[in-house]
């Protein structure tokens, strides 16, 4: 019965949308991963991801300022010079003041966009002297990445499904081995450190990219290009290349878990000693020491 009087009142379309809106509500973005029906970036975790956000949201106030007072203006003109209440058109072809302010006022919003452009890239473009250095190299289609100083060398490929299931089974929380972003072997990092990551490749153009580092490079083959990041909160973090480089392009993640420094120590000194029984473990303990800060990914149940 309320139903039924209401869609007398009320439009179709907008029963419909009322009926959907619960259905559509946004969610808000996770750290260091996807959400489902998500809306903004995913936490940032580190200065310069912070910078880019706050960059993003005051570029977009100017937007939405401009659209606003366009929109505003139309709807002034078409009511004030309509034809009923403008029988006789005006003949005015110019109007010295409208045009400066039309040509000074962008040019101060362009201004107003440029100096805090600038500083962001300046700060994404000045490297503090690193505590880790990492090489990464992209191949078709997985991830490498080298720690010079350490002397070890982490392979980093996706894990499949049934893959993804054993790693649960055997005590990982699933909300950290996300469908089509956790990896077999996961890079630590230490918490609080400059990390300088040095990217190339050994075949096409990839990309490594983390948004919540807010590092996004090309790998270049026969170059070295470069990035930082300062992760200032323990996690894990996903990335994916970001660079149209073949068939398994959508394929080849890329997983940093951030860590306390002895962690990452402990971790570095397994892998150097080939004991990878070890170092798994410790991945093992360092993600369960995290569980419920993460948000899922994919929350499908596990067979």
């Amino acid at each position: 019965m309320v139903t039924r009087s209401l869609s007398n009142r009320m439009p179709i379309w907008l029963l419909a949308g009322l009926s959907m809106g619960p259905l559509a509500l946004p969610a808000t973005a996770g750290s260091g991963q996807p959400s489902p029906k998500q809306i903004g970036f995913q936490d940032a975790v580190t200065p310069i991801a912070e910078q880019i956000h706050a960059f993003h949201d005051y570029v977009n106030a100017i937007i939405v300022a401009i659209t606003a007072f366009v929109l505003l203006l139309l709807i002034y003109v078409m009511w004030r010079f309509s034809e009923k209440r403008n029988p006789v058109p005006s003949k005015t072809t110019h109007n010295t003041l409208i045009e400066v302010v039309w040509t000074v006022v962008p040019v101060l919003i362009l201004v107003a966009i440029a100096i805090p452009s600038f500083k962001l890239l300046y700060a994404q473009y000045t490297f503090p002297p690193p505590g880790l250095t990492i090489k990464a190299v992209g191949h078709a289609w997985n991830w490498t990445h080298e720690f010079p100083d350490q002397g070890i060398s982490v392979d980093s490929v996706m894990l499949q499904d049934d893959e993804r299931e054993a790693a649960i089974k055997a005590g990982m929380p699933p909300e950290q081995v996300p469908r089509n972003l956790a990896v077999d072997n996961e890079v630590l990092v230490p918490v609080g450190k400059v990390v300088h990551v040095l990217v190339t490749s050994t075949d096409v153009i990839h990309n490594w990219t983390v948004p919540s580092f807010g590092s996004k490079v090309d790998a270049v083959p026969g170059r070295i290009t470069a990035t930082w990041f300062q992760a200032k909160k323990e996690g894990i973090y996903f990335g994916q290349c970001s660079e149209l480089c073949g068939k398994d392009h959508a394929f080849m993640p890329i997983s940093i878990r951030v860590v306390k420094e002895q962690v990452f120590n402990d971790w570095a000194a397994a892998l150097k000693a080939r004991d990878r029984r070890k170092a798994k473990e410790i991945i093992r303990k360092a993600a369960l020491d995290l569980t419920g800060q993460s948000k899922v990914a994919d929350n499908r149940p596990v067979k």
